[in-house]
Order: structure tokens, then C-alpha cells, then sequence
């Protein structure tokens, strides 16, 4: 999310205030004062105050007709029940007289279709809660050829009950499947000679036992979700239909929002997001316990969870809620999370929680060269772009990138490489400031509401801290501010760019508003919750933007996941590219000839194993990420799970440190870094994953490639 100045966001409340006043006197029934507290009033409320926010202040607003109806019923269906497990098709053409309705519904504050839903879908758990008790009852033969598609839209909804429950007996079939090929890979490990081995028969009564525990719990579990949770993820589909971006948070979301953007705390330091049936990790903290631990990573799909050495728990249909107390706990103990990585193969990733401190989201340096340059370069990491919007004086990533590239000056540093590869993004005060330690003067950025003119944001100081070569690192997690700063320091040819083939792409501004503040009285049905709104779009000053598209690196590196979709265009109903007029601005023209050192780096790139072994991975990924039908005869699924593994392991360690790597810190960090031992294991830490990075080392060898442009490399060199 993308900071505005504070004058900006006072505009925009006191549009939004004037909006919605307007459109309430003349429509909106407000409640019949406190004490009545009706939740259906409530609920009517909660929705026509959101869709009086998307109608008057999204950047692109939206029809609500029967296109939008259409879109949005598509969305809950499948979010509804994206497995296709608890609904047939006939449950759905009950629901699919809605499909043309919802704007009618929206506009008079029904829930007509969403009771429906939770009538079927109620409906859908009571009936197979019998069919997972009948079929794990009996005995099952795995010696049958037949298979499971397990991705719900591949497979589609069940055309009839009868054609349900086949599909649980296959579903029930697989996962008992699981449990008993891992029993037996964990007995063929037993070392202990006296303990008696398990019959097929035996292990598989095991596996039923365990699949049964897990699937009770299961249903315990959604049960209990309350009717607002699901309101919520409906309301939330009305906003997926304006952009990705937009979206209600009911009080106890926005209260952990909050939590999560500020302080410190005690978990896995990791960001999560709903996933269908499961939780998605949608970021991972660097700096906390899952950053450090180096296997947990974003879009890894978490299937189960467990305490230690206790069973895991599947978290199917869990609420976010309970999965995030189930994932946090006290500094030391374990947890173990169950995973689906990106290329399909499943992963048990144990991690010791810990307290998550927020100063390694901070921006940090080294000095760093090889073995036969010599010449000294500066590295900062920047892990995102934060503010303190609240104190003058409280962080700011400008300020530290500024102290960072002078404390890289006093050691003499020939060039800065800034890596915001996986950054998402932050203030956009601070990277206005930040593209100005690197230029004389000038516009970075363009900054257009929905029908304004748009703001030029500029660098107004003429001082250049650092006018030396300057590389910027990006990759398919490079997002909004950081996607500025790469665009603009592009734009102006003052940096080379350098990365994975594209970054995120999200080129839009969100804002909170409190639906408590739209209206007056009521007080009996607040809080009603906050909506977070896309409000502007921002542009490179060249007048294109970065939405969907990103920033193109000027040099690509192999990336595991250069050939598959990720970043905004695999979101649903992602605003669209669009563009506006440059604005004048004088290139720097600091880059001798970019097309020399693209050649250079590509010579480099072919001849070296570990980038031959990332672009393999990239390609493994690539025919994986589609895989989901697997056979249920008991052999084939030993040799295809087999297969997998074997083909997985290949990379699990294609990293290796580079013994060509040379690094330390700055002068000016060394008594720091030295005076305890937590600040000790950290910086080895960094060391040691720092050696291993092969983009980061081919990044260097693109400098010494621009020092000799400039005839900055010495004769030694």
C-alpha cells in the first residue's frame, strides 16, 4: 500500500464525508436509533455504506448491472466452494437464478442469494460428514486403477449427489493414501530393531484412524463459522469485482491489519491469506523466525499445521482466525506446517518461533567485491519502503538509505547495488526522497485520482549523494513503491535494472475508511467495519504505468519463476494497463552502453551451473504448476510420488556459497554487529545466505562491466 502526503489524505476524507452524506440523505435508511441492534438491519447498512464508498470514491467505478452481477457471482461460487466438494450442480442452478440479480440486490440491500448459500452449503457439510464416517469405516482397496483430480475447477461441480459421494470415496481414498505411504517411509527409517513392523492391514487401519481424527475436526470447526465471516468473504467478492485491491475488513480483520503493519510480536513472521480451502502465504517477514529458517515461502498453500511433535491438524476450511492462533505461540516452541510449494510437491516446514523483530525490515549495507576484482561495492537491502506517519522524527527508509549510502562513501565504495527484489512497497514520501539521493533534480512520479489532473511528485533538492554506477535488483516480489523507484531511476537512465523478467505490476493507491464515520446514528449496529479502497493509479514519468505490466528489467536473470504467471496478473479483475502524458525531464544519460553489458551478462549467465540449474527449476515449475490428478492404485502412487521427490531434490540445494564471494560490513556497523550475540548470529546469518545469492554475485560482475565504461576499475583489474 502506498502512503499519501497527509494534505492528500485529508482531501480524500473530506471527500468521502461529503460523498457519502450526500448519497445517505437521499437513500440510505439509517437504523431506528440505539438499542435495536438488528442484525439484518445491520447487515443492510454494512452494505449500502460499501457500495456508496465504491460508487463515489473508487478510481474506476464500476456498473452495477447484470455484467457485474454475473462477475460477482462467478467469484463467490468459486470461493464459496473452491474444491467443489460440498456443492453439486444442481445445488449451483438454484443459486444461478441470483446470477442477474446481485445488482438489484446490492442496490436494495437483500441477501437473498447469500441466505441461499449458506442454506446449501449447510446442506452440503451435514451430507458428506456421512460420507467421509461411512467410507472411513471399511476397508479400502488400493489396488483399483483409477485416479483423483484434485483441482475443483479442472473437475468442476458433481452433477448430482450420487456423483458427490463418488468423488469423496476417491478424495477419502487419496488422503488415507498419503497417510499410509508416509507411515511407511517413517517405519522403513526405524532404526530401533525391537520394535515389531506394521502389516499393510495394520498401517492402513492407522491411516483411516488419522484421516477420520483430521476430518472431524475439520467439521468442528466450520460448524462454528459465524454467519459474518461468511457475509464477509460474499462482501468481498463485490469488491474482487472493482480490483484486487479493494476490500471490506469486518472490525476484528482491521484490528489484526493493524496489528500486523506495527510493532513486534511473537510467531513465524509470516503474512497469510485465504486460499480457497486453505491459507496461502502471502509474504514472509524478513527478519522473523520462517525469514531466517529459508523454506517457507510466498504462495506456498499451508495444508496442516501441528504443535511440535503432536498429529497435524488439516486446516481445510479452517477460519483465518483460528489458523493464525494455531500458527503464532510462545517464543521456542515449534510449529510445523505442511505445504504445497509452487511446483506441487508437498513439504513439511519446522520452524521455532520467535520474537519477530521489526528492525530487520530495516535497510542495511555491506561492502561487497570478488576475489579478483577487488574493487569495493556498496549492497543495501531495503525490504520495504517504511514510514512513521505519526512522528516526524520515527523511521523512515529515505533517511536510513541516505545514512547507508554514506557510510558506503566512507569506505570508498565505486558503485551501490539496492536490492528490492521481493520489496512490496510503502511510502511514497520516502521514495520520492530515496530516487532523489540519486539524481540532480526532477519529476519521479505521476500520481492521478479519477478525475483530476495528476500530481507530479518531485525531487526538489539538487544534491546527488551518490552520482556513481548504480544498480537497481527487482523481482516478481518487487511491488508499487519499489516499482516506482525502478521506473523513474530507469526512465532517467541512472540505473541499471536488474532481475527476474518483470515485477509485480501493481500500480494502484488503497486508502482505509471507517464505514463507521459515513454515517450518523446507528449506534446500536456499529462498528460495521472499514473499507479499504483503491482511490488513485500512479505513473512513470515517462507516462506509462507500471499496473499489470511492472518494470522490465534492463538486464534478466534466470528466476525459478520466470515462466510462470505471478504478481497482479494472476489476481482476478486487475485494473488494466493504461497511459498518460510524460512530463519533461532530463535523462542523466549515466550508462555508457547497456545493450555491452546485457551481452556481457548473458555470456556469463549461460556458462554458469547454478543459473543452468535455476532456469531447469524454472522450466520444472513451469510443467508442475498445472499437475493435479494423481493415480490411487497403491504402486503408482509410490512411483509417481517417488518421481517427484527425486526430481524436487535436484534443486533443494542449488544454491551453494560462492567461494569467489568476498563481504563485510561497514566500518561504521562493525561495533555494533560485534557487541552481542544475537546481533553476532544475525550478521553470519546474512553472511552466509548473502554468498549463496548468484543474481546478487552476476550483479557485481554487471558493475566491474560499468566501471570499466566509466574507467572507474583499476590497472590491477
Amino acid at each position: 500500500m502506498i502512503s499519501m502526503t497527509m494534505k492528500k489524505v485529508v482531501l480524500f476524507c473530506g471527500i468521502f464525508a461529503i460523498a457519502v452524506f450526500l448519497w445517505a440523505k437521499n437513500i440510505i435508511p439509517f437504523g431506528k436509533g440505539e438499542g435495536n441492534g438488528d442484525p439484518k438491519e445491520k447487515e443492510a447498512l454494512i452494505v449500502q455504506t460499501l457500495m456508496s464508498g465504491l460508487v463515489n470514491l473508487h478510481y474506476s467505478p464500476r456498473l452495477i448491472d447484470d455484467k457485474f452481477s454475473k462477475e460477482v457471482f462467478k467469484m463467490y461460487v468459486d470461493r464459496l466452494d473452491g474444491a467443489r466438494r460440498f456443492l453439486t450442480q444442481e445445488d449451483v442452478e438454484q443459486m444461478k437464478k441470483y446470477e442477474l440479480l446481485i445488482d438489484d440486490e446490492t442496490n436494495g440491500s437483500s441477501y437473498q442469494l447469500f441466505d441461499l448459500s449458506m442454506s446449501l452449503i449447510e446442506k452440503g457439510l451435514t451430507r458428506t460428514q456421512v460420507y467421509y464416517q461411512e467410507y472411513l469405516a471399511a476397508p479400502m482397496d488400493f489396488s483399483k486403477d483409477e485416479s483423483i483430480e484434485l483441482d475443483g475447477e479442472k473437475r468442476g461441480f458433481s452433477k448430482n449427489e450420487t456423483e458427490l459421494k463418488d468423488y469423496w470415496r476417491r478424495m477419502l481414498k487419496y488422503e488415507v493414501l498419503n497417510k499410509i505411504v508416509d507411515k511407511q517411509e517413517a517405519q522403513a527409517k526405524e532404526t530401533d530393531a525391537t520394535k515389531a513392523k506394521k502389516t499393510f492391514a495394520e498401517l492402513e487401519i492407522d491411516a483411516r484412524k488419522d484421516v477420520l481424527k483430521t476430518f472431524d475436526a475439520w467439521y468442528k470447526r466450520m460448524n462454528k463459522q459465524k454467519r459474518m465471516d461468511r457475509l464477509s468473504d460474499y462482501l468481498n467478492c463485490i469488491t474482487s469485482a472493482y480490483d484486487p485491491h479493494t476490500g471490506y475488513f469486518e472490525p476484528k480483520d482491521k484490528e489484526k491489519f493493524d496489528q500486523d503493519m506495527a510493532g513486534s510480536f511473537e510467531g513465524i513472521g509470516a503474512r497469510l491469506q485465504a486460499d480457497g480451502d486453505y491459507i496461502k502465504v502471502s509474504e514472509v517477514m524478513p527478519g522473523g523466525p520462517a525469514w531466517q529458517q529459508k523454506e517457507l515461502e510466498a504462495d506456498d498453500v499451508i495444508q496442516k499445521v501441528g504443535q511440535g511433535e503432536s498429529e497435524p491438524v488439516d486446516i481445510a476450511g479452517m477460519d483465518m482466525d483460528d489458523v493464525v492462533k494455531m500458527i503464532k505461540g510462545k517464543k521456542g516452541t515449534e510449529v510445523r506446517l505442511s505445504v504445497k510449494k509452487k511446483d506441487g510437491k508437498n513439504k513439511i516446514v519446522k520452524i521455532i518461533r520467535d520474537k519477530v523483530v521489526m528492525e530487520e525490515t530495516f535497510a542495511k549495507s555491506l561492502i561487497i567485491n570478488t576475489k579478483e576484482g577487488k574493487e569495493k561495492i556498496g549492497y543495501i537491502k531495503l525490504p520495504r519502503f517504511y514510514a512513521d506517519f505519526e512522528n516526524n522524527s520515527g523511521a523512515s527508509c529515505a533517511k536510513d538509505i541516505a545514512t547507508e549510502v554514506e557510510k558506503l562513501k566512507k569506505d570508498n565504495v565505486k558503485g551501490i547495488i539496492l536490492d528490492l527484489r521481493n520489496n512490496g512497497g510503502g511510502s511514497l514520501r520516502d521514495v520520492v526522497t530515496m530516487s532523489g539521493l540519486f539524481i540532480k533534480d526532477g519529476p519521479i512520479v505521476q500520481v492521478k485520482g479519477r478525475e483530476n489532473q495528476p500530481d507530479i511528485l518531485r525531487d526538489y533538492d539538487n544534491k546527488v549523494q551518490f552520482d556513481n554506477p548504480l544498480i537497481v535488483m527487482v523481482n516478481q516480489g518487487s511491488a508499487s513503491a519499489s516499482e516506482i523507484l525502478a521506473a523513474a531511476l530507469q526512465d532517467y537512465g541512472r540505473a541499471v535494472i536488474v532481475g527476474a523478467k518483470g515485477t509485480y505490476g501493481k500500480g494502484t493507491v488503497q486508502r482505509f475508511f471507517d464505514l463507521d464515520r459515513a454515517i450518523t446514528g446507528s449506534n446500536d449496529l456499529k462498528p460495521l467495519g472499514e473499507v479499504k479502497l483503491t482511490i488513485q493509479k500512479f505513473y512513470r514519468i515517462n507516462g506509462g504505468s507500471t499496473q499489470l505490466r511492472g518494470v522490465t528489467p534492463d538486464i534478466v536473470l534466470p528466476d525459478s519463476y520466470n515462466y510462470i504467471k505471478v504478481g497482479e496478473e494472476e489476481n482476478e479483475y486487475p485494473m488494466p494497463w493504461t497511459e498518460i502524458a510524460a512530463v519533461p525531464y532530463q535523462k542523466t544519460n549515466s550508462i555508457k552502453d547497456i545493450k555491452k553489458l546485457r551481452e556481457a551478462s548473458e555470456s556469463r549467465v549461460k556458462k554458469n551451473a547454478t543459473f543452468s540449474l535455476i532456469e531447469d527449476n524454472a522450466k520444472r515449475i513451469k510443467k508442475r504448476k498445472d499437475m493435479s490428478k494423481y493415480p490411487l492404485d497403491l504402486d503408482k502412487y509410490k512411483k509417481y510420488d517417488t518421481e517427484l521427490t527425486a526430481e524436487g531434490k535436484k534443486y533443494d540445494n542449488m544454491l551453494k556459497e560462492i567461494e569467489d564471494f568476498e563481504m563485510e560490513n561497514p566500518s561504521s556497523d562493525r561495533a555494533k554487529v560485534n557487541s552481542d550475540s544475537v546481533y553476532i548470529a544475525r550478521n553470519q546469518d546474512w553472511f552466509k545466505n548473502t554468498k549463496k545469492d548468484v543474481q546478487l554475485y552476476e550483479s557485481i560482475n554487471i558493475m566491474y562491466d560499468m566501471f570499466r565504461q566509466e574507467g572507474l576499475m583499476s590497472s590491477k583489474n
